[in-house]
């Protein structure tokens, strides 16, 4: 007979987690943004189109117009605008599930992976590598910004970079409530001022198109090139760790009822995977507005955003109106999507940190360290090498998200050898799961062995194509070789009450931790080995010892 910990009694729901006296101010912190856990019900009170405006606000960047610039600029407009679809087909796909279940269970990308096949520690590795998305694509983004202040104001490079560092810090530093304001309040500007110069360009100079559908570019004779449009799709998809931003806005998704469902879906579909529609065009209009500069301008000034809608503002408005205008939507842009690289990260290296040293330092302390990074790279000029940092970033990044959408997809549905209800809590988990960690380790050491040619030049610009293929076909191999036996340490967390309600959301029901003092909801808890008590997910995370982890199942 089994002498573990059940707890058969739950605690009355309460209206709010609120902080008892004397709470340790790490576990504070992480009430507003809830850093390493489940976010409850009781702080989810937007309605599902404040999150998807929200999470849409944060892709406002203007490095999709760079991004398919130098795509269109290298291959030729074809090619390019097939590698913008390419990626995108790709991005919708696996973004779906990831979506889905970060809306449906209100938990982010990193505790997805956890139970998606890596295991408790495993998921450090996609961590970091979601972080260094958050650090490489702020940098991008300040780069264009500094270029900008540049413009308009005479800024020196090196102080724009500073400047576009700092200025995102007081923002980031109240989370997702502050950030909910600024998103829906600057959304409607920043697509005026974006959308307005191109139907103008097409609308009185017709030859625009014709220009642009004919452009041949520097590698290329015009014709469409299986090489050119793989290599562009995987600078492209360099992107496919942005769900993992539009995730953590996705996880405070109101529950799924029958009254809200149609809204529900249509906020998941569009701020989940829909994302890379709005992205897709931006790129192409970056193609677009790219051979329109070479005409008017030439092709030196061609990738810069500043530079891409100060021509095409020229061309529709006084000459005294264009810079201001130019600068104006270049720095609404890196304020929206920056704020968002800021906060996703410092979420990221929170979770990683914790979990290895089982310490919370505060998330305060990541952002500086995020921006610190992101800093060096601008002041390195990573702006003249972009597409090779994207390129090779796309192949580690396509191995974690096909990895764990494939899981999701094959291993939870179809095998169901994977847990169908994600899995977060440490003693819950294994360590290392092997289906996710080898998988991933095998896609992205394979495809990042090919992007640099080492098996033959033939064979490098199929690179992203390797990372997704061997991610798909190993993951459920994998789960099938090993039977399904390490995604879970115990199935049983000590708790009678179900983690789901009635309508198979989870559940409400509160439950005082008793180390820390807080109420927390059912997902959030797991039975204390040592007391008849609960324990939430941050003190087991923090629990150097172990005192409060459930032992493994026999």
């Amino acid at each position: 007979m089994s002498t573990e910990p059940r707890l058969a009694e739950v605690a009355e729901p309460e209206p709010a987690q609120q902080a008892a006296p004397g709470t340790d101010q790490a576990v504070k912190e992480t009430l507003e943004d809830y850093t390493l856990r489940f976010a409850p019900r009781s702080y989810r009170r937007w309605t599902p189109m404040v999150v998807a405006t929200t999470a849409l606000g944060g892709i406002a960047y203007m490095a999709d117009f760079s991004i398919g610039a130098g795509i269109g600029l290298a291959h030729g407009t074809g090619n390019a605008l097939l590698a913008i679809a390419v990626a995108a087909v790709v991005i919708f796909v696996t973004g779906f599930p990831l979506a889905y279940y970060g809306a449906r269970y209100n938990i982010d990308l990193d505790l997805i992976t956890r139970g998606s096949g890596f295991g408790y520690f495993g998921s450090v590795l996609t961590s970091v590598i979601f972080a260094s998305f958050t650090f490489i694509f702020f940098a991008l983004e300040g780069s264009i910004m500094a270029q900008g202040l540049k413009l308009g104001l005479g800024l020196p490079l090196w102080l724009g970079y500073l400047v576009s560092t700092l200025m995102v810090i007081p923002l980031v530093i109240y989370g997702m409530t502050a950030l909910s304001k600024l998103q829906v309040w600057t959304t409607p500007i920043w697509l005026l001022l974006m959308v307005g110069p191109l139907v103008y360009l097409v609308a009185t100079d017709p030859g625009t198109v014709d220009r642009f559908l004919a452009y041949a570019g520097t590698d290329g004779d015009g014709g469409i090139n299986t090489a050119s449009v793989l290599l562009g799709a995987g600078v492209c998809l360099s992107l496919i760790a942005q769900i993992g931003e539009q995730i953590d806005y996705l996880r405070f998704m109101p529950p799924k009822t029958e009254a809200n469902k149609r809204s529900w879906w249509t906020a998941v579909v569009m701020a989940g995977p829909g994302w890379v529609v709005l992205g897709a065009l931006k790129q192409a209009i970056g193609v677009f507005l790219a051979v329109y500069i070479i005409a008017e301008v030439g092709a030196s000034a061609a990738p810069e955003p500043i530079q891409q809608f100060k021509g095409a503002f020229d061309a529709m408005m006084p000459s005294w109106l264009v810079v201001p205008l130019a600068v104006v939507l270049v720095v609404i842009s890196q304020i929206k999507i920056n704020v968002t690289n800021a906060y996703s990260g410092s979420l990221a290296w929170t979770n990683s940190f914790t979990r290895v040293t089982r310490r919370y330092p505060g998330r305060m302390v990541f952002v500086l360290v995020n921006l610190g990074f992101a800093l060096a790279l601008m002041e390195a000029d990573m702006f003249s090498f972009l597409n090779s940092i994207l390129g090779f970033y796309s192949n580690c990044a396509i191995a974690w998200v096909v990895t764990v959408a494939t899981d999701i997809g094959i291993n939870k549905y179809w095998l169901k050898l994977s847990p169908h209800a994600p899995e977060f809590r440490r003693g819950m988990l294994y360590a290392v799961n092997p289906v996710g960690v080898v998988a991933f380790v095998a896609a992205s050491g394979l495809s990042i062995a090919m992007y640099f040619h080492a098996l033959g030049d033939t064979l490098q610009p199929y690179s992203p194509v390797a990372a997704a293929v061997i991610a798909f076909v190993l993951t459920p191999l994998m789960a099938v070789v090993t039977k399904g036996r390490y995604y879970l340490r115990r199935t049983d967390d000590g708790i009678a009450e179900p983690l789901l309600d009635e309508d198979g959301n989870p559940s409400a029901v509160t439950y005082e931790c008793h180390v820390c003092r807080q109420q927390f909801e059912r997902p959030d808890v797991a039975a204390c080995r040592t007391h008849d008590a609960v324990v939430c997910s941050l003190c087991l995370s923090t629990d150097k010892v172990g005192d409060h982890v459930l032992p493994a199942a026999v």
